[in-house]
């Protein structure tokens, strides 16, 4: 299987400004943040970052940690209800979270390029957007025409992903705002005979359903991409699964996926998500990724 790397340039509204030391220095809009970053293992291009806020990781192996903010002499006050960015077509809101991220993930944004192309010609293609979040990728799809069905467990996250298509001037496009549990959901629509174009799939490591309901991505990925599978068929056009934050190869999803997809017409790749650096044009890697296309 030929691995690929995509690889996200910077953009207006975001860029990764210098990395090194276990760190990344980022731009989100007018602020700087410095957030961990257990791959930049060489040195960094600046001895001095100046920066809004930095994200100082807990000792735990949970994931923990706090936000510090007005970290040096040019760091400015952060609005308490976030500040506005645009990737494209898609407006949205960045935002400080409990859990090291600004709101969005930058690094999915050569994917949610890849996916508009993937489905150019199709006239109002049916989308699925699978642990969604605050909407970004479901938004990029429905600017390009598509029908998209947004799914999350998270109630707040669906909330602020319904700002967003307003900020957008998205909110009349045909976009079923949906909490409730991956799995389940997928099940439900293939015993209703549902049909997709294309799927996005970003699933977390761990994570737990609006009922409860536990993700464990090593025990669950599998049937979920099975099911998967059952709603796409030979006129379908991809779907794309990331992966982050585990001991797992880009060759073990994409085997995952080649095997589930055997039986349609297309082609499985797979590969490694990057953010190009602005200081040296480096390429930090940030997941994992396999796709089929047809």
């Amino acid at each position: 299987m030929r691995l690929e790397t995509l690889v996200g340039e910077p953009w207006p509204d975001y860029g990764l400004v210098d990395s090194g030391h276990g760190r990344k220095l980022e731009r989100y809009g007018p602020h700087r943040f410095i957030r961990p970053e257990p791959q930049a293992m060489w040195a960094p291009s600046a001895p001095d970052w100046q920066a809004d806020g930095e994200f100082v990781p807990g000792a735990d192996d949970e994931g923990g940690g706090r936000w510090e903010f007005n970290r040096g002499r040019y760091a400015r006050p952060l609005p308490p209800t976030g500040w506005p960015l645009a990737w494209r077509d898609v407006r949205f809101t960045a935002q400080t979270t409990p859990f090291r991220h600004l709101g969005f993930f930058p690094d999915m944004a050569p994917v949610w390029d890849w996916a508009r192309g993937a489905l150019a010609g199709t006239e109002q293609p049916d989308c699925l957007n699978l642990f969604g979040y605050t909407g970004v990728g479901s938004l990029a799809l429905a600017a390009a025409g598509a029908r998209v069905a947004h799914v999350d467990a998270s109630k707040k996250s669906v909330e602020v992903a319904r700002a967003n298509a307003r900020a957008s001037g998205l909110d009349d496009r045909p976009i079923r705002w949906l909490v409730d549990d991956a799995a389940k959901f997928v099940a439900r629509e293939g015993r209703r005979g549902r049909r997709y174009d294309g799927i996005l799939l970003d699933p977390p490591k761990y994570g737990r359903g609006p009922e409860g309901e536990v993700w464990r991505l090593e025990e669950d990925l599998a049937p979920l991409i099975a099911g998967c599978r059952r709603l796409l068929d030979a006129e379908s056009r991809f779907l794309f699964l990331t992966v982050y934050a585990v001991r797992m190869s880009a060759i073990a999803i994409g085997e995952l996926v080649r095997q589930a997809f055997a039986d349609l017409p297309g082609t499985v790749e797979a590969g490694e998500l990057g953010v190009r650096e602005e200081a040296r044009g480096l390429v930090l890697p940030t997941a994992i990724w396999a796709r089929w296309r047809r």
